[in-house]
């Protein structure tokens, strides 16, 4: 089953995304600029065999739902999301507001 549907943040709307597979769910909240993602997200290979498209993205491990994604602190970001302030260790929800 997969779920998308929008989410308020302080007055900006990003979209979120559930896909419930075998064993795991994906989680992710997108913006037009860039993502947060559960743990399924290789930030590794964003940041060095994508680094071209300087893709905006940040990894939270161990959360279960859309809302543990945003309140949950980054655990890895792009190089590129560094470049818009997003640090490992701030939340997911701090992340999207950057990102919009």
């Amino acid at each position: 089953m997969m779920r998308v549907e929008p989410i308020l943040l302080e007055g900006h709307t990003a979209i979120a995304i559930e896909v419930k597979l075998p064993k795991t769910t994906l989680l992710v909240v997108t913006t037009d600029k860039g993502y947060i993602m559960c743990g399924a997200l290789d930030v590794a290979l964003l940041n060095e065999r994508l680094k071209d498209r300087n893709i905006v993205a940040a990894r939270a491990t161990g959360v279960r739902t859309i809302e543990e994604l945003l309140e949950a602190p980054l655990e890895s970001v792009t190089y590129t999301a560094e470049d818009l302030g997003i640090v490992a260790g701030m939340t997911g929800k701090e992340a999207i507001l950057r990102m919009m």
